[in-house]
């Protein structure tokens, strides 16, 4: 039997109440379900090293749109394979708090801190007060949900609109004569969908969820009749409407995309591929180096749980089935795409392994009354598993990053120099921490048969200027008497052949880069 629980919060009071009033029982809430210990855990795995590690290419990227204006990230996001609102975003708040790498770091961290919060509270609304702490602490540390609340990315405040979409869900169907509710759903919804395009999957899981407790046997719950709900998926499709243009553009597109290497560039998946995803979910780590039995053993293990956590759910609206749709339907739906065309990629689907650990904590609740000592066992194992992968994104050597190399040639940059990148990632992570007095090229040499490698517009190529790519080393300036290239070190050959003439003075590597500066003989002074 499962635990007594209290009246959560929104039960006997409104949730859409005066802020003050609001925020007071809020708080007390929180204090009483032991939301703020957790946050603080939330907090401290997030911002722990936040700014460790170097920007990468994807995050430089992310800066590099936001730092046009509103309108024109909307016209470049068009041709990017990203929705617009999380650049946008991104743009305000480097306007209030710069981009400093903590700051832009942080909108990122927060939105993951506030996920856990959101994840308590719809667990709260399904079950007990214990499942709810079970699951926030298993929330906190989930380490892929803190691996993308320390990029700078959309995928944190993707799960953040996800989960609060369906928070609101479940709200609406416990007092369905309560509008408000379905307005902020499609308002998240909405946000989600112009987050990250796989955000129409958390709503094809809402659907097949309504579906199945209509189907239910017993009393049967008919929210998927009520025009209401139709209401708000039209005014989803409506506000979503400006962007359609764009997305079916895209999708016309996607040959420009895949020879930009945007997509199509993850390996084909294997069966091994769909166990690998959970491994990577709870460790950062495919999990293919461990034994065979381990190797299975993990991901059906977290499936048993799962499945508890459905076959003990005698609540009406069988909310545990919401979570189990929530996060499976996504993964064996992009897994099963991925045999066609291979986008299983984690940081696309981190947004749903949010219900994995919101599963465990139902499940691990469910048997707690009945097998405390197997309970307490699994709930000991998973929190270990995930302190694995904490350690795994915690360890990070600050003195073998890609910034420490652009530093370096940032301190003995002379006027007159020339820089010049190897491929667009490093071009991407390099522009962020370049504070050298020149324009930062990317090398684009045409292929053998004569065919131009220069990016076309779609992709990272929509970010990039066509006057920084250059073609032929020997197109630099004359006047340039010094030029640093910086490629990456398992692949010395980028630049070769180089010019007749030039010889190397400088090397210095860090974060799988190299920056070499090289002389060219007869060359005219630097410029001033």
């Amino acid at each position: 039997m499962e635990a007594r629980r209290e009246t959560p919060l929104g039960d006997t009071q409104d949730p859409f109440a005066a802020p003050g009033a609001h925020l007071r029982r809020l708080l007390r809430w929180a204090r009483r379900h032991g939301l703020i210990p957790i946050l603080l855990l939330a907090t401290l795995v997030r911002f722990y090293d936040l700014t460790a590690a170097a920007i990468w290419g994807d995050e430089g990227s992310s800066l590099l749109l936001a730092n046009y204006s509103l309108g024109d990230i909307w016209n470049h996001a068009a041709f990017d394979v990203h929705p617009p609102l999380y650049f946008m975003l991104l743009h305000g708040w480097i306007g209030l708090f710069g981009d400093g790498i903590l700051a832009i770091r942080s909108l990122s961290a927060l939105a993951g801190i506030a996920a856990v919060g959101v994840g308590v509270w719809l667990v709260d609304r399904l079950a007990t007060r214990r499942a709810a702490m079970i699951a926030g602490v298993l929330l906190a540390l989930l380490p892929t949900a803190v691996r993308y609340s320390q990029e700078v990315r959309m995928y944190s405040l993707l799960g953040l609109l996800l989960l609060g979409a369906t928070l609101a869900l479940v709200y609406w169907l416990r007092k369905p004569q309560r509008k408000r509710y379905l307005v902020l759903y499609a308002l998240l919804m909405s946000a989600a969908l112009y987050t990250h395009y796989f955000a129409v999957l958390a709503a094809l899981s809402h659907w097949l969820y309504l579906g199945l407790i209509r189907l239910q046997r017993g009393y049967r719950l008919r929210h998927i009749q009520r025009p209401d709900w139709w209401l708000a998926n039209v005014v989803i499709v409506l506000i979503y409407l400006p962007w359609l243009p764009n997305l079916f553009g895209l999708m016309q597109h996607m040959d420009q995309l895949k020879a930009g290497g945007d997509v199509g560039w993850e390996d084909p998946v294997t069966l091994a591929s769909l166990p690998s995803m959970i491994w990577t979910w709870l460790i950062q780590e495919d999990g293919e180096h461990l034994p065979l039995l381990v190797f299975g053993a993990g991901p059906l293990a977290m499936l048993a749980l799962a499945g508890v956590a459905v076959a003990r759910d005698r609540s009406v609206n069988r909310g545990s089935v919401l979570l189990a749709l929530y996060t499976g339907v996504p993964l064996l739906l992009v897994f099963a795409v991925s045999f066609i065309s291979p986008v299983f990629i984690e940081r696309y689907l981190t947004a749903y392994a949010l219900g994995l650990p919101m599963l465990v904590g139902l499940a691990i609740d469910r048997m707690f009354s009945r097998a405390r000592l197997v309970a307490m066992a699994a709930l000991m194992a998973v929190a270990g598993v995930e302190m694995v992968g904490v350690n795994t994104n915690a360890t990070v050597d600050p003195d073998d990053q890609f910034n420490l190399m652009v530093n370096y040639v940032n301190q003995h940059f002379v006027s007159g120099d020339r820089i010049v990148t190897s491929d667009m990632l490093w071009y991407l992570s390099y522009v962020y921490y370049n504070r050298a007095d020149t324009e930062v090229r990317l090398y684009t040499p045409p292929a053998a048969d004569g065919r131009s490698t220069r990016p076309n517009e779609y992709g990272f190529g929509t970010l990039v200027d066509s006057a920084v790519y250059l073609d032929h080393l020997a197109d630099l300036p004359k006047t340039s008497e010094r030029v640093w290239l910086i490629g990456a070190l398992d692949e010395p050959d980028e630049f070769a052949p180089l010019p007749a003439g030039w010889q190397r003075t400088s090397d210095v590597h860090a974060g799988g880069a190299y920056a070499r500066l090289y002389v060219r003989s007869g060359a005219g002074k630097p410029g001033g």
